[in-house]
């Protein structure tokens, strides 16, 4: 394998984002590209590991930058200003993320053809909502990500497969959110597959949760097992 990283930059309403591409060069010919939505702290290291751990299964992986300039946050504080600075300018989101769709699909060594974008806390609910819009996405996968929507899916509007994957014990996802969101995929007639970790928190695919959880205060922790079940789970439905 001769992984090869590179990081990409694209443009949204004058400003600079950071793409973070991984690709294995000795896997010729077209991949399936994978955007990856980082947590709300950023495209940081995790996120980048990410991308390289995707290329390594055959894709063409980018972790994805919402924030611009490849900001990253390492407090509370720092990620919900960077957060809420994105999520509060109108179509902000959507616009970088579809940014990044493009810089991805528009490569030569991907398959357009075959896009998918994996989401993980901040980031699910962002990948979430490209399925909601309707974009071309032959898989969409949320981990430990943000469920509830003002913009529910409509019957036929997503063509793909939407995978959740969710710590039951996460006090941010209670059961009323989960019974919501599973309603509002029935109602759409949507493929889709909610797995519920029992004892799981939030944060649970980050190894660097539990420190981080207990640094902060905040309810994360890793566990190995949902991290590698959810990742099995999305490498399979990525490959069918």
């Amino acid at each position: 394998m001769a992984l090869y990283t590179q990081e990409i930059t694209y443009h949204v309403g004058g400003k600079t984002f950071k793409g973070y591409f991984a690709v294995d060069q000795n896997n010729s010919g077209l991949k399936p590209g994978i955007l990856i939505a980082p947590e709300w702290w950023g495209r940081n290291e995790y996120a980048k590991g990410r991308a390289e751990q995707l290329a390594k299964q055959g894709f063409a992986a980018m972790a994805i930058d919402l924030y611009g300039d490849g900001k990253v946050a390492e407090t509370p504080e720092e990620a919900g200003e960077l957060k809420g600075a994105a999520r509060n300018e109108e179509g902000a989101i959507e616009a970088r993320f579809m940014a990044a769709y493009a810089a991805l699909s528009e490569r030569a060594d991907v398959d357009d053809n075959q896009m998918s974008a994996l989401g993980y806390c901040f980031g699910g609910a962002v990948v979430l909502a490209m399925a909601r819009a309707g974009k071309e996405l032959k898989v969409v996968a949320s981990f430990h990500g943000v469920l509830q929507t003002e913009t529910p899916l409509s019957k036929d509007a997503f063509a793909g497969k939407i995978l959740v994957f969710n710590g039951a014990d996460d006090p941010m996802v209670t059961p009323e959110i989960v019974s919501d969101f599973k309603a509002e995929m029935d109602a759409a007639d949507a493929d889709y597959e909610l797995i519920d970790y029992p004892g799981v928190l939030h944060g649970f695919t980050n190894p660097a949760a539990t420190a981080k959880g207990k640094a902060t205060g905040m309810p994360l922790a890793y566990d190995e097992f949902a991290d590698t079940d959810s990742f099995a789970r999305t490498l399979s439905a990525l490959n069918s």
